[in-house]
């Protein structure tokens, strides 16, 4: 931890030139209240505009001149300003980006600019059901709860916040005690410790809780969610509540995910696609936050398979909630998960953003042995136990986006009978 506060992470891999940096601020769309949904992003966008010693087009001049990646992501919990560079840049590359997250200018025609871009993005996703369809599920699992709202925001939030609004948001979330450096690859941690100390960071206070994070939600009965678009297929979500991340069954959660849909031998793609046809796209998800997380399926169709293709899920979900898993599916399940992280974290990039990601959440900074044990640990009775708990049919809540609500009704029925009739 440098004197300012902020945090410091590394890891080395002396097997490779490049560094993989990137500052991850605790400021995402759940610690947003409804008037200042999608300042957050905005405030990402506006990070790219220029800061207080490098203009927009020389800070992406420097990037290209370096040959090197800069970018950058915000979530429902943290925003992230990333960059790869070869290590004779790191210094370089860390004064740039530093500059840029802790200095904004924040100047009127420049946010006019990236305001017309953001309400373009905006438009963008209003546009495209198969990523609306993600909204529609997340107003119908959280209701009024900020983790309902979209990452993007709010049109109007986005064209009204003035310049001075935008930056004292930025203050307030920016603050160094709200801050995590993280690294990966040829990095020496003391080195960027350094680095990092000599930064004048602005002196902020630290906020009294966490603003990136909101309060858990609270229980709230399964919710039909429809929005009519005309469109060629008919976009479907089921889903409801889930684990939080520091939840020690997330890793029995991961098992579930790839035996129900996360892969191509999954029960749903295998059933719904390979065997009878019914969607090209068919999948389940899951997502971890800080006091709750998310669980759920996509499947899109075109009309006149879309009654089909629901009861085949209905079938499969009553299935895997009575019977679980079999043994057969579990190892192979557990030995795709393993290979998948053991497999990522080969990358600098994935190898930061897990530190990042994980010491500003707090969470505890395991070793890949003790991830790969904590997948060997689940057992059967665990995925039962999880798939009955999560997956009940009371709890899952439906979105779709399609043509005729009424079809996407009657369609749900063998999925969710109690909550069409409610509805």
């Amino acid at each position: 931890m440098t004197d300012s506060g902020v945090r410091v992470v590394t890891e080395a891999m002396p097997s490779v030139r490049s560094v993989a940096l990137g500052l991850w601020i605790g400021a995402g769309s759940a610690g947003e209240s409804e008037e200042q949904a999608g300042l957050s992003h905005l405030v990402e966008h506006m990070l790219f505009r220029g800061s207080d010693r490098y203009g927009s087009l020389e800070i992406d001049q420097l990037f290209d001149t370096m040959g090197a990646e800069l970018n950058a992501g915000t979530g429902k919990e943290s925003t992230s300003v990333y960059a790869r560079v070869i290590d004779e840049h790191l210094p370089e590359a860390f004064d740039v980006i530093s500059d840029m997250v802790w200095r904004p200018r924040f100047g009127e025609d420049d946010l006019a600019n990236e305001r017309e871009i953001v309400l373009e993005e905006i438009a963008m996703y209003e546009d495209d059901p198969q990523d609306k369809v993600f909204d529609v599920l997340g107003e119908a699992v959280f209701g009024d709860h900020p983790l309902g709202r979209a990452i993007i925001g709010r049109a109007e939030v986005v064209a009204g916040t003035p310049a001075a609004g935008l930056a004292a948001f930025h203050r307030e979330r920016y603050a160094p005690s709200n801050v995590v450096i993280a690294a990966a690859g040829a990095v020496d941690h003391d080195a960027l410790v350094e680095l990092a100390g000599a930064i004048d960071v602005p002196e902020r206070p630290a906020p009294a809780a966490v603003p990136g994070t909101a309060s858990a939600p609270g229980p709230r009965a399964a919710q039909l969610r429809f929005l009519r678009k005309d469109t060629e297929q008919y976009h479907v979500c089921l889903g409801a509540a889930g684990l939080a991340r520091d939840d020690e069954r997330r890793f029995a959660l991961r098992v579930l995910d790839n035996v129900l849909g996360g892969t191509s031998s999954s029960r749903l793609f295998q059933e719904v696609r390979e065997r009878r046809g019914l969607a090209y796209s068919v999948y389940t998800f899951q997502a971890l936050f800080a006091h709750t997380g998310q669980v759920g399926l996509y499947l899109g169709t075109r009309p006149d398979n879309l009654g089909p293709a629901m009861a085949v899920v209905a079938e499969e979900l009553e299935r895997f909630r009575a019977d679980g898993a079999t043994g057969e599916e579990l190892e192979r399940a557990k030995e795709n998960v393993k290979g998948r992280i053991v497999l990522s974290l080969e990358s600098t990039a994935a190898r930061m953003s897990r530190l990042g990601a994980s010491v500003l959440a707090d969470l505890p900074l395991l070793s890949v042995d003790e991830v790969v044990e904590s997948i060997e640990a689940v057992t059967l009775d665990d995925v039962h136990a999880l798939a009955a708990e999560l997956l009940a049919p009371g709890l899952l809540s439906a979105a779709g986006v399609g043509a005729d609500e009424d079809a996407f009704r009657r369609a749900l029925e063998p999925v969710a009978p109690g909550l069409v009739a409610a509805a």
